[in-house]
């Protein structure tokens, strides 16, 4: 087994890990997004890209959602509170598509039919990759607050699938735009939402410990619900559902061994 908070330089305290560990996936986010300078005139190759990295996002939010978050709330609270907490994230998210306007790249527009037309293009395609993130900020969060490594291993394998999301939100942005930086600047936004939901997040599950496993649950249902709701259907509307599937059982694999590995 490795120990992985030597890699944070042997930091133990949850806030601090989780903060690390939202920065990190702020920065893969960014990282992301600076490669829509190569995309922009791409957009067949950016598609691909983009289904397989949704494909790979669905696997490893699946997988973490059992592992990390789901199978640790039942072992601290019981099953009640772990699946009371998961349908409260599964509505909460389902009830913020339902209010707040935002635009897929593939699916169009979701949000309140009054407001179409009335909300800038950018914003829409932003909010949108928002709220797919903050159901990953919450996880890293509280899983750290239930372990250190446990939140490790979530938050490495968040930030690392983060790098086509940060492309997701950079390049219709930077279409609509005109200008790639915007597009950066956008996903650098997207990515800071993860690190204040991360540290929300183990705020609450550190200093309310008897919230923890509805937290926990709470982020596994939001994860879940984006996956089946947005992140899978979103992965198999543009003729790339082989290299998308190809791109879940890797995410799952990769997640599953990190969580072995450093859990």
């Amino acid at each position: 087994m490795v120990d992985p908070i030597e890699w944070l330089g042997g930091f133990r305290d949850p806030v601090t890990v989780a903060l690390l560990l939202g920065a990190f996936a702020t920065m893969t986010t960014t990282a992301g997004a600076l490669t829509v300078h190569f995309f922009r005139h791409r957009k067949a190759s950016a598609e691909l890209v983009l289904d397989v990295g949704l494909g790979f996002s669905s696997g490893v939010m699946i997988t973490a959602s059992f592992t990390s978050l789901l199978l640790p709330a039942i072992e601290i609270g019981g099953v009640l509170p772990a699946v009371m907490g998961m349908v409260l994230g599964a509505l909460a998210i389902h009830g913020l598509n339902s209010v707040v306007p935002h635009e897929h790249m593939v699916k169009g527009f979701e949000g309140p039919a009054k407001l179409v037309g009335k909300v800038r293009s950018a914003w829409l395609v932003a909010m949108a990759i928002i709220i797919h993130n903050l159901p990953e900020g919450m996880a890293i969060g509280a899983s750290t607050a239930e372990s250190v490594a446990n939140g490790i291993a979530v938050g490495v394998a968040i930030s690392v699938q983060d790098i086509p999301e940060g492309l997701a939100v950079a390049l219709p942005i930077a279409l609509i735009k005109g200008s790639a930086w915007v597009g950066v600047l956008y996903g650098f936004l997207s990515g800071a939402s993860e690190l204040a939901l991360s540290a929300v997040a183990v705020l609450m599950g550190t200093y309310a410990v008897l919230l923890l496993p509805y937290l926990l649950g709470f982020a596994a249902g939001a994860m879940i619900y984006v996956v089946s709701h947005e992140a899978i259907p979103e992965s198999h509307r543009t003729g790339h559902e082989k290299p998308a599937t190809l791109g879940f059982f890797v995410g799952f694999i990769i997640m599953l061994y990190l969580d072995t590995v450093l859990g």
